[in-house]
Protein backbone atom coordinates (compact mmCIF):
# COMPACT_ATOMS: atom_id res chain seq x y z
CA UNK A 1 0.00 0.00 0.00
CA UNK A 2 1.42 3.27 -1.03
CA UNK A 3 1.21 5.85 1.84
CA UNK A 4 1.67 10.42 1.85
CA UNK A 5 4.57 11.26 2.93
CA UNK A 6 5.29 13.30 5.82
CA UNK A 7 7.97 15.13 7.62
CA UNK A 8 8.76 15.68 11.17
CA UNK A 9 11.42 18.41 11.66
CA UNK A 10 12.42 17.73 15.35
CA UNK A 11 13.02 14.50 17.17
CA UNK A 12 12.48 15.78 20.23
CA UNK A 13 9.69 14.81 22.58
CA UNK A 14 6.64 16.25 20.41
CA UNK A 15 8.71 15.51 16.88
CA UNK A 16 9.20 11.54 18.09
CA UNK A 17 5.45 11.53 19.36
CA UNK A 18 3.86 13.10 16.44
CA UNK A 19 5.60 10.59 13.95
CA UNK A 20 4.50 7.59 16.28
CA UNK A 21 1.09 8.82 16.19
CA UNK A 22 1.14 9.21 12.72
CA UNK A 23 2.80 5.38 12.13
CA UNK A 24 0.12 3.56 14.57
CA UNK A 25 -2.68 5.38 12.81
CA UNK A 26 -1.42 4.86 9.55
CA UNK A 27 -1.68 8.25 8.17
CA UNK A 28 1.93 8.25 5.99
CA UNK A 29 5.59 7.01 5.79
CA UNK A 30 7.81 9.44 8.01
CA UNK A 31 11.12 11.24 7.77
CA UNK A 32 12.43 12.29 11.14
CA UNK A 33 15.04 14.97 10.44
CA UNK A 34 17.11 16.43 13.49
CA UNK A 35 20.30 18.51 13.25
CA UNK A 36 21.53 15.90 16.07
CA UNK A 37 23.63 12.82 14.25
CA UNK A 38 22.35 9.41 15.60
CA UNK A 39 18.61 10.94 17.67
CA UNK A 40 16.44 10.77 14.20
CA UNK A 41 17.78 7.48 13.17
CA UNK A 42 18.00 5.60 16.54
CA UNK A 43 14.41 6.55 17.22
CA UNK A 44 13.15 5.94 13.67
CA UNK A 45 15.21 1.88 14.49
CA UNK A 46 12.93 1.77 17.68
CA UNK A 47 9.58 2.64 16.11
CA UNK A 48 10.45 0.28 13.11
CA UNK A 49 11.12 -2.42 15.66
CA UNK A 50 7.44 -1.94 17.35
CA UNK A 51 6.27 -1.82 13.89
CA UNK A 52 6.61 -5.58 14.29
CA UNK A 53 4.68 -5.67 17.47
CA UNK A 54 2.18 -3.30 16.17
CA UNK A 55 1.80 -4.25 13.11
CA UNK A 56 1.05 -0.71 10.95
CA UNK A 57 1.92 -0.57 7.35
CA UNK A 58 3.87 2.96 7.35
CA UNK A 59 7.79 3.30 7.22
CA UNK A 60 9.78 5.26 9.15
CA UNK A 61 13.74 6.85 8.27
CA UNK A 62 15.27 9.05 10.86
CA UNK A 63 18.15 11.17 9.35
CA UNK A 64 20.35 14.71 9.43
CA UNK A 65 20.04 15.14 5.31
CA UNK A 66 16.77 17.40 4.47
CA UNK A 67 17.64 15.28 0.61
CA UNK A 68 15.92 12.40 2.53
CA UNK A 69 12.70 14.67 3.25
CA UNK A 70 12.12 15.23 -0.66
CA UNK A 71 8.68 14.90 -2.15
CA UNK A 72 7.05 15.24 1.41
CA UNK A 73 3.00 16.23 1.00
CA UNK A 74 3.29 17.66 4.52
CA UNK A 75 5.74 19.12 7.01
CA UNK A 76 5.52 19.41 10.83
CA UNK A 77 7.78 21.71 12.13
CA UNK A 78 8.52 21.00 16.13
CA UNK A 79 12.16 21.95 16.02
CA UNK A 80 13.41 24.74 18.33
CA UNK A 81 13.48 25.49 22.47
CA UNK A 82 11.05 24.20 24.84
CA UNK A 83 9.95 26.78 27.34
CA UNK A 84 11.16 26.18 30.81
CA UNK A 85 10.13 27.15 34.53
CA UNK A 86 9.57 30.76 34.38
CA UNK A 87 10.25 31.38 30.45
CA UNK A 88 7.41 32.89 28.66
CA UNK A 89 6.56 32.30 24.98
CA UNK A 90 8.00 35.80 23.92
CA UNK A 91 11.19 35.08 25.46
CA UNK A 92 11.52 31.67 23.03
CA UNK A 93 10.97 34.16 20.01
CA UNK A 94 14.95 35.32 18.91
CA UNK A 95 16.43 31.91 18.74
CA UNK A 96 13.55 29.80 17.56
CA UNK A 97 13.24 32.37 15.05
CA UNK A 98 16.53 31.50 13.82
CA UNK A 99 15.79 27.54 13.87
CA UNK A 100 12.99 28.25 11.59
CA UNK A 101 14.06 29.94 9.01
CA UNK A 102 16.90 27.63 8.64
CA UNK A 103 14.02 24.61 9.06
CA UNK A 104 11.75 26.48 6.18
CA UNK A 105 14.08 27.52 3.85
CA UNK A 106 15.35 23.81 3.38
CA UNK A 107 12.40 21.77 3.80
CA UNK A 108 10.67 23.65 1.17
CA UNK A 109 13.56 23.46 -1.39
CA UNK A 110 13.30 19.61 -1.19
CA UNK A 111 9.79 19.48 -1.11
CA UNK A 112 8.18 22.50 -2.84
CA UNK A 113 4.84 21.46 -3.24
CA UNK A 114 4.39 20.65 0.62
CA UNK A 115 1.82 22.19 3.52
CA UNK A 116 4.09 23.75 6.11
CA UNK A 117 2.64 22.64 9.43
CA UNK A 118 4.33 24.65 12.34
CA UNK A 119 4.04 23.56 16.25
CA UNK A 120 7.43 25.88 17.63
CA UNK A 121 6.56 28.34 19.89
CA UNK A 122 5.91 31.21 20.12
CA UNK A 123 3.33 29.72 17.50
CA UNK A 124 1.67 32.85 15.71
CA UNK A 125 5.02 34.50 15.03
CA UNK A 126 6.82 31.53 14.08
CA UNK A 127 3.97 30.94 11.69
CA UNK A 128 3.86 34.15 10.16
CA UNK A 129 7.60 33.30 9.78
CA UNK A 130 7.44 30.15 8.36
CA UNK A 131 5.43 31.83 6.11
CA UNK A 132 7.24 34.81 4.41
CA UNK A 133 10.48 32.55 4.51
CA UNK A 134 8.61 30.28 2.53
CA UNK A 135 7.02 32.15 -0.21
CA UNK A 136 4.15 29.95 0.09
CA UNK A 137 0.57 30.95 -0.66
CA UNK A 138 -0.96 31.11 2.98
CA UNK A 139 -3.15 28.49 2.50
CA UNK A 140 -0.43 25.97 2.64
CA UNK A 141 1.38 27.62 5.91
CA UNK A 142 -0.50 26.87 8.90
CA UNK A 143 0.17 26.23 12.68
CA UNK A 144 -1.28 23.89 15.56
CA UNK A 145 -2.11 25.72 18.64
CA UNK A 146 -6.06 26.39 18.31
CA UNK A 147 -6.90 22.23 19.04
CA UNK A 148 -4.38 21.98 21.65
CA UNK A 149 -6.25 24.99 23.53
CA UNK A 150 -9.17 23.34 22.69
CA UNK A 151 -8.39 20.26 23.96
CA UNK A 152 -6.95 21.76 27.50
CA UNK A 153 -10.47 23.85 27.96
CA UNK A 154 -12.39 20.25 27.28
CA UNK A 155 -10.42 18.62 29.58
CA UNK A 156 -10.78 21.58 32.17
CA UNK A 157 -14.61 21.45 31.31
CA UNK A 158 -14.88 17.40 31.47
CA UNK A 159 -12.76 17.78 35.68
CA UNK A 160 -15.82 20.58 36.09
CA UNK A 161 -18.82 18.51 35.30
CA UNK A 162 -17.85 14.94 35.79
CA UNK A 163 -19.21 14.76 31.65
CA UNK A 164 -17.70 12.26 29.27
CA UNK A 165 -15.37 13.77 27.11
CA UNK A 166 -16.60 12.49 24.13
CA UNK A 167 -19.90 14.94 25.01
CA UNK A 168 -18.04 17.88 25.03
CA UNK A 169 -16.99 20.50 22.37
CA UNK A 170 -14.80 23.18 23.05
CA UNK A 171 -13.67 26.12 20.98
CA UNK A 172 -10.73 28.53 22.07
CA UNK A 173 -9.28 31.11 19.28
CA UNK A 174 -6.84 33.87 19.21
CA UNK A 175 -3.24 33.50 19.76
CA UNK A 176 -1.56 30.62 21.28
CA UNK A 177 -0.50 31.49 25.02
CA UNK A 178 -1.30 33.93 27.86
CA UNK A 179 -3.85 36.22 25.08
CA UNK A 180 -5.94 32.74 24.11
CA UNK A 181 -9.74 33.39 24.04
CA UNK A 182 -11.86 30.50 25.44
CA UNK A 183 -15.36 30.43 23.93
CA UNK A 184 -17.59 29.39 26.51
CA UNK A 185 -20.66 30.79 24.91
CA UNK A 186 -19.65 28.10 21.64
CA UNK A 187 -18.33 25.15 23.51
CA UNK A 188 -20.98 22.96 24.60
CA UNK A 189 -21.58 19.42 27.27
CA UNK A 190 -24.15 17.38 25.84
CA UNK A 191 -25.31 20.26 23.22
CA UNK A 192 -26.20 22.48 25.88
CA UNK A 193 -23.81 25.47 26.24
CA UNK A 194 -21.35 25.86 29.00
CA UNK A 195 -22.71 29.05 30.04
CA UNK A 196 -25.83 27.68 30.71
CA UNK A 197 -25.12 24.84 32.65
CA UNK A 198 -22.36 26.37 35.27
CA UNK A 199 -22.13 30.09 37.20
CA UNK A 200 -19.93 32.70 35.71
CA UNK A 201 -17.53 32.32 38.53
CA UNK A 202 -16.94 28.44 37.66
CA UNK A 203 -16.74 29.58 33.71
CA UNK A 204 -13.89 31.99 34.66
CA UNK A 205 -12.12 29.65 36.55
CA UNK A 206 -12.54 27.16 33.34
CA UNK A 207 -11.32 29.94 31.30
CA UNK A 208 -8.12 30.56 33.96
CA UNK A 209 -7.04 27.15 33.51
CA UNK A 210 -7.08 26.67 29.99
CA UNK A 211 -5.15 29.84 29.68
CA UNK A 212 -2.52 28.24 31.87
CA UNK A 213 -2.61 24.84 31.09
CA UNK A 214 0.51 24.81 29.03
CA UNK A 215 2.45 26.61 32.37
CA UNK A 216 0.67 24.09 34.45
CA UNK A 217 2.32 21.09 33.10
CA UNK A 218 5.71 22.54 32.65
CA UNK A 219 5.75 23.71 36.73
CA UNK A 220 4.97 19.90 37.21
CA UNK A 221 7.54 18.56 34.87
CA UNK A 222 9.84 21.20 35.67
CA UNK A 223 12.21 20.26 33.04
CA UNK A 224 10.92 20.35 29.69
CA UNK A 225 6.97 20.91 28.29
CA UNK A 226 3.78 19.33 27.04
CA UNK A 227 4.23 16.80 24.26
CA UNK A 228 1.46 14.15 24.67
CA UNK A 229 -1.29 16.60 24.01
CA UNK A 230 1.02 18.86 21.13
CA UNK A 231 1.81 15.81 19.50
CA UNK A 232 -1.78 14.52 19.27
CA UNK A 233 -2.80 17.59 18.70
CA UNK A 234 -0.92 18.36 15.57
CA UNK A 235 -1.90 14.52 14.33
CA UNK A 236 -5.43 15.54 14.47
CA UNK A 237 -4.83 17.93 12.09
CA UNK A 238 -2.21 16.24 9.81
CA UNK A 239 -4.94 13.82 9.19
CA UNK A 240 -7.70 15.95 8.24
CA UNK A 241 -5.13 17.47 5.65
CA UNK A 242 -3.47 14.12 4.35
CA UNK A 243 -6.97 12.72 4.21
CA UNK A 244 -8.95 15.35 2.52
CA UNK A 245 -10.92 15.17 5.21
CA UNK A 246 -12.60 18.57 5.03
CA UNK A 247 -12.49 18.68 8.94
CA UNK A 248 -13.25 22.16 10.41
CA UNK A 249 -10.55 22.10 13.63
CA UNK A 250 -9.06 25.52 15.58
CA UNK A 251 -5.90 26.24 13.52
CA UNK A 252 -3.47 29.24 13.50
CA UNK A 253 -3.81 30.74 9.87
CA UNK A 254 -3.52 33.64 8.28
CA UNK A 255 -6.11 36.07 8.46
CA UNK A 256 -7.26 38.43 5.55
CA UNK A 257 -9.81 40.87 7.04
CA UNK A 258 -12.04 37.74 8.95
CA UNK A 259 -13.19 39.00 12.13
CA UNK A 260 -12.07 42.58 10.87
CA UNK A 261 -8.39 41.53 11.08
CA UNK A 262 -5.40 41.54 8.49
CA UNK A 263 -2.21 39.86 8.53
CA UNK A 264 -1.80 38.62 11.61
CA UNK A 265 -1.52 34.59 11.77
CA UNK A 266 -4.65 33.31 14.56
CA UNK A 267 -6.44 30.38 15.38
CA UNK A 268 -9.96 30.22 14.41
CA UNK A 269 -11.94 27.27 13.06
CA UNK A 270 -10.53 26.76 9.41
CA UNK A 271 -11.61 23.77 7.01
CA UNK A 272 -8.61 21.97 6.26
CA UNK A 273 -7.85 19.66 3.54
CA UNK A 274 -5.07 18.22 1.07
CA UNK A 275 -4.20 21.57 -0.14
CA UNK A 276 -3.68 23.10 3.38
CA UNK A 277 -6.63 25.52 4.44
CA UNK A 278 -9.79 25.27 2.50
CA UNK A 279 -11.64 27.77 4.41
CA UNK A 280 -12.10 30.10 7.12
CA UNK A 281 -15.83 30.41 8.26
CA UNK A 282 -16.64 32.88 10.59
CA UNK A 283 -18.02 32.37 13.75
CA UNK A 284 -20.71 34.95 15.05
CA UNK A 285 -19.10 36.70 17.89
CA UNK A 286 -20.98 39.15 20.65
CA UNK A 287 -18.81 42.32 21.01
CA UNK A 288 -17.21 41.19 23.68
CA UNK A 289 -16.20 37.78 22.12
CA UNK A 290 -14.70 39.35 18.99
CA UNK A 291 -12.76 42.38 20.96
CA UNK A 292 -11.16 40.09 22.61
CA UNK A 293 -10.02 38.09 19.75
CA UNK A 294 -9.32 41.48 18.54
CA UNK A 295 -7.03 42.33 21.07
CA UNK A 296 -5.37 38.92 21.16
CA UNK A 297 -4.51 39.98 17.49
CA UNK A 298 -2.63 43.14 18.72
CA UNK A 299 -0.18 40.78 21.02
CA UNK A 300 0.51 39.02 17.39
CA UNK A 301 1.12 41.85 15.81
CA UNK A 302 3.34 43.54 18.48
CA UNK A 303 5.83 41.15 18.10
CA UNK A 304 5.58 40.77 14.47
CA UNK A 305 6.31 44.50 14.19
CA UNK A 306 8.86 44.03 16.69
CA UNK A 307 10.86 41.49 14.73
CA UNK A 308 10.05 44.10 11.76
CA UNK A 309 8.30 40.73 9.80
CA UNK A 310 5.59 42.91 8.86
CA UNK A 311 7.75 46.13 7.77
Amino acid sequence: MSYPKVTVVGAGHVGATAAQLLLLHELADVALIDVVDGLPQGKALDLMHARSVERFGPRIIGTNDYADTAGSDLVIITAGLARKPGMSRDDLLEANSQIVRSVVEQAVAASPDAVLLCVTNPLDVMVYLARKVSGLPASRVLGMGGVLDSARFAFAIAEETGAPVETIEAVTVGAHGDAMVPLPRHSTVAGTRLTALLSADRVSALVSRTVNGGAEVVALLKTGSAYYAPASSVVRMARAILTDAGDTLPSCVLLDGEYGIDDVYLSVPATLGREGVRAVPELPLTADELAALRGSAATVAEALDGLGLRA
